[in-house]
């Protein structure tokens, strides 16, 4: 008998709300048989377990063993159904497919201009919001209608249905390309992460081009712009053009902010367009800006000016706590971070089911790095380990060699030193099978190597020797990589001048003018 946590029905009536549960129960109850029936049973057992348990089922309902893969089945249908008639999940989307279905039930009763004005409501309503696939669906079945009964000039509405449909299918052929390209893209920096090399830069940029569609920006409907800016986001995000990534992020933004309704209708897009923003503000450190935009986002949550249910809640965990935590290690303020991490390791399992491991590992990487600035060595290490040890998660190529290079030198910090040439062997194996060794992390493990047969009167030398030659890849347009993720150059300074890291990034912090 299988027992746990992750059966799709069980999943779905612990996703429930008190309130849909609730109209689920006045729904399902329409019908007095209903009460007592298989499902209903089921649905009542499963709300108030824990876990999903088939033998509990057997042993505590009258459904037999056969019956109950049925039973499942209808009962997931019918909370589907529940929940496609509440208010909070009637979107624009299923208030043009209602319209659709209507126009369907009074075509096939022959009721052919009932129908049509139905369809060119709906359509106006697809138009103005961009749900251009929806207006293109609608004319097509206009056409259908129109062969059969004509309303005016038979030419005239030909001619302009067809026109419609051409415009449309224009519309969905350049969306479609523009969306396929930034899920392209977005897949590739999941793979391979940041460029490495001018062959890496050749080959993102005629990828790019190729695949982009040609366009007239006056021309583009607001889901053709959408899917525009983030192409041309993830293209530059990978080219390690922060600046640029930053401005195509800010665009995506913007189209909300002229549009407002559209954080309503599309909150998923609006939410990782923020996240973009803010992601591309702390690549730049642009601090001042960047506490702008999130005070901006934590303003709109809370007077529910995007919509907000458990997907955007879920999409809302993800992006502002990473974002808070950006912005802790943007401030230096690493040490008072602590709270606010442990107040995340508390929450993190409780969104489990809805946040993917590759964004997990991404916490756990912040969280390691929270404790290495704050001088906590092993609660960093613990949390590396999380990524380090995790052999079946394929994520971001960058991460995996970080979280690596990250363990070695709070190793070091750490003093734990006994296994460190085991480390560094393992380590230079996994950058050379993931073909990712870069001058940084080539000097960094090196200098690692030598420490040991280092004097201690001979370290500081050491330490501003190999911080001049770091400091001079700091800008380089590959190498620049590595400083994203593990500050090596304030780590080396906190050795020379005898300070913490948060005290070293702090005072740079006081020196940035934005």
């Amino acid at each position: 008998m299988a027992i746990g946590k992750n059966d799709q029905l069980f999943l779905l009536v612990k996703s429930l709300s008190k309130s849909e549960k609730r109209q689920f129960k006045v729904y399902a109850g329409r019908l007095g048989g209903n009460v007592k029936a298989n499902f209903m049973l089921l649905f009542n057992l499963l709300d108030k377990s824990d876990t999903y348990n088939e033998l509990q089922i057997l042993q505590k309902t009258s459904i037999k063993k056969q019956q109950i893969s049925n039973a499942k089945a209808h009962l997931y249908k019918q909370i589907l159904i529940s929940l496609r008639l509440n208010p909070v999940h009637q979107n624009i989307r299923s208030q043009i497919r209602e319209q659709f279905d209507f126009a369907a039930i009074l075509y096939s009763k022959g009721l052919y201009k009932q129908s049509l004005k139905l369809l060119e409501k709906a359509k106006e309503i697809a138009i103005i919001n961009s749900e251009n696939n929806l207006a293109f669906e609608i004319v097509e079945f206009e056409k259908v209608i129109e062969s059969q009964y004509i309303t005016r000039s038979l030419s005239n509405r030909a001619d302009e249905l067809t026109h419609q449909a051409k415009d449309l299918n224009i519309k969905n052929t350049r969306s479609s390309k523009l969306s396929n390209l930034s899920l392209q893209l977005y897949s590739l920096m999941l793979k391979q992460g940041y460029v490495k090399n001018n062959d890496d830069v050749l080959f993102v940029t005629n990828y790019f081009k190729k695949r982009l569609p040609s366009y007239k920006i006056s021309e583009l409907s607001f889901r053709e712009k959408l899917f525009l800016y983030k192409a041309y986001l993830w293209y530059h995000l990978i080219l390690q053009d922060f600046v640029k990534s930053y401005k195509y992020s800010q665009k995506w933004v913007d189209l909300f902010d002229e549009d407002p309704k559209m954080k309503i209708q599309n909150p998923v897009f609006y939410l990782k367009g923020i996240n973009y923003l803010l992601e591309s503000l702390y690549l730049i450190k642009h601090k001042t800006k960047f506490i702008q935009v999130i005070n901006k986002l934590e303003y709109e949550i809370e007077n529910e000016l995007i919509a907000i249910n458990e997907n955007t809640k879920s999409l809302i965990f993800l992006y502002y706590n990473q974002s808070k935590l950006n912005q802790y290690f943007l401030e230096g303020k690493f040490t008072k971070g602590l709270s606010f991490v442990s107040f995340l390791i508390d929450e993190i399992p409780k969104y489990n089911p809805l946040i993917d491991a590759h964004h997990v590992m991404v916490f756990y990487y912040k969280i390691a790095s929270m404790y290495f600035g704050a001088g906590d060595y092993k609660l960093c290490i613990y949390y590396l380990n999380k990524i380090i040890n995790n052999k079946e998660l394929k994520m971001r190529e960058d991460l995996l060699c970080f979280s690596r290079i990250l363990n070695l030198v709070a190793h070091y910090d750490a003093g734990i030193d006994f296994n460190i040439e085991t480390l560094i062997v393992s380590t230079y194996k996994f950058l050379l099978k993931m073909d990712n060794l870069q001058q940084v992390q080539r000097k960094m493990i090196s200098f690692l190597k030598k420490l040991s047969q280092i004097y201690p009167q001979e370290l500081k030398k050491a330490f501003i020797e190999l911080h001049e030659e770091l400091k001079k890849l700091e800008n380089h347009p590959y190498e620049k990589r590595a400083f994203l993720y593990l500050d090596i150059i304030s780590w080396l300074e906190s050795k020379i001048k005898n300070k913490s890291v948060e005290q070293i990034i702090q005072q740079k912090v006081k020196l940035l003018n934005k």
